[in-house]
């Protein structure tokens, strides 16, 4: 009998992740029932066919049309990122600008040859990436183009050359997640960069947005893993020495680090690899006092024990997740090594956090699984959370997530004013109390990185412009407290205001200069960044 393989499951074009993922309508009434003021019934899942899409306002000459569909379906998929503010506009059939094309090119070339025909004809391209921008980095807002293309990479997504002795490879940008693990695996070689969007976004996402990722302290971001990268403009194709470091003047890969596709297209890099690691501990440590639990995440960050995961719960998102029902905050605690047990370092930090009035049981080695039910319930719970403010989307309710980091000192005062503040804004606009969580995501010896969950009940069909709300009320508490705009989610559309205020103004100038001489027709991501 011929051998049979699965479908692949069906993503969804209007939501995160997988269809069949998706919490389901009485999923969805069990979410609403805890913010007061929701929807009775669910908002029915989104369709394509209901949405006005038309005629592509451009046409590609013969020699790319191979690479290019009009294709209804595919074309509502790369309209939108999947900020709570997309998945609102698609739940109320209002997707914003769809692109007129897909493009999928396999290669350096046929990426050069679209940028040309792009630049000659006036038509907007968008690098797609994975799609999982959450602040408007993937979509097109304006009309100074009749036309607009997006650019998917993830048909160039192979592991093309792999240096052992220097531990590194050479990865082509369109490589998802678990399609770039799958291909170093054999190799005992891992890149363990793992963000929330681990499943649905690229290499060259992750580089394009500097993307934060698997550990907690020490090599936080994406950035250093960099060797050396490949990027197309329509100026030309840029290609960095490899080196394992320069002091040669400014860095030509730090110019495209974070350029979110609007200075040229990433299409390669050659990324640090480590060994896939053998030895692993984890635990939970829980606090009575929140306050004194910052003081004990800071004192293991400014220790040398390096712990690959060093995550903080407030009371609201310990709760949530399932790490506590006693209205304790939690600390999730993981270290692990390829060379080595890690059993001493774990030790050592619940030491340090019992000293801050920390409760920990004796630490336990975690050979695979989970050891900790509490470290358990937040594994699960942190790839379920997008999952569910699609379902709270459903049912009417306003769910922000927004990110920042600031030094040590500024910290709990931050926090402070993010839940008064935000949470006075919110009640303002919809009427009803919110629910305002935070958790430390990443930690450093002179600060942290604080991730907020916003979720309050919205007016039926104003729920962007509550969003918007919600979110001016939230840059502004990051401004007044000169915390970054964004720490790890990138700045796309939707943080422009506060990265403009934030950079300063020699260099938006430079930015500005850097993005006329590369992209002289203005066509690489319209309104993303800078422009």
């Amino acid at each position: 009998m011929p051998a049979t393989t699965s479908a692949p499951r069906a993503r969804s074009w209007w939501g995160w992740g997988y269809v069949d993922a998706h919490p389901d309508d009485t999923e969805c009434i069990a979410l609403g029932a805890l913010l007061p003021g929701t929807l009775a019934r669910p908002l029915p899942v989104p369709r394509v066919a209901d949405l006005p899409i038309g005629r592509p306002g451009a046409t590609p000459p013969p020699s790319l049309a191979h690479l290019v569909t009009a294709d209804p379906g595919v074309r509502a998929a790369h309209a939108m990122g999947k900020a709570y503010r997309d998945v609102a506009r698609a739940l109320r059939g209002r997707p914003g600008r769809i692109p007129d094309l897909v493009a999928r090119p396999t290669g350096d070339q046929e990426a050069a040859d679209l940028l040309d025909w792009a630049g000659g004809h006036g038509v907007a391209v968008i690098p797609f990436g994975g799609g999982s921008s959450v602040v408007g980095g993937v979509e097109y807002r304006g009309d100074a183009h009749h036309a607009v293309l997006s650019l998917d990479l993830t048909a160039m997504d192979r592991v093309l050359e792999i240096d052992a002795v220097s531990r590194s490879a050479r990865i082509q940008a369109g490589a998802l997640g678990p399609v770039l693990e799958d291909q170093l695996r054999p190799h005992g070689l891992t890149l363990r960069h793992f963000p929330q969007s681990f499943e649905f976004s690229t290499l060259g996402g992750w580089l394009a947005t500097r993307a934060g990722g698997h550990y907690a302290t020490v090599h936080t971001h994406i950035d250093d893993f960099v060797q050396s990268l490949n990027v197309v403009t329509p100026a030309g194709v840029s290609r960095s020495w490899r080196l394992p470091a320069s002091g040669a003047g400014p860095s030509p890969d730090r110019l495209f680090l974070g350029s979110e596709g609007t200075l040229g297209v990433i299409t390669e890099a050659w990324m640090r690899l480590r060994e896939r690691p053998r030895f692993k501990a984890s635990m939970s440590v829980a606090f009575t006092d929140f306050h004194r639990s910052l003081d004990a995440v800071r004192a293991i960050a400014q220790s040398d024990l390096a712990p690959a995961n060093c995550r903080l719960l407030d009371p609201g998102e310990a709760l949530l997740s399932g790490a506590s029902r006693d209205g304790s905050a939690v600390l999730v605690l993981g270290f692990e090594s390829a060379t080595g047990p890690v059993d001493d370092r774990l030790a050592t930090a619940v030491d340090l956090a019992r000293a801050h009035g920390g409760r920990g049981e004796t630490p336990a080695v975690d050979r695979g699984a989970p050891a900790d039910a509490a470290v358990s319930a937040w594994r699960t719970a942190f790839l379920r959370m997008p999952y569910q403010r699609d379902g709270l989307a459903r049912m009417g309710a306003v769910v922000e997530t927004f990110e920042t980091a600031a030094t040590w000192d500024k910290i709990p005062a931050l926090i402070g004013a993010v839940r008064a503040e935000v949470g006075a804004a919110a009640l303002k606009a919809t009427g009803y109390p919110a629910t305002i969580n935070c958790r430390l995501t990443h930690v450093y010896p002179d600060g942290a990185a604080p991730y907020f969950t916003v979720a309050v009940a919205g007016r039926p069909g104003d729920e962007v412009q509550l969003w918007d709300d919600i979110k001016a009320a939230a840059n502004d508490v990051l401004h007044r407290h000169h915390a970054t705009i964004t720490h790890h989610h990138a700045v796309g559309r939707d943080h422009r205001p506060g990265y403009d205020i934030q950079r300063p103004e020699p260099f938006a100038r430079a930015l500005r200069a850097a993005k006329d001489t590369l992209d002289p027709h203005r066509i690489l991501n319209p309104g993303a960044l800078i422009g």
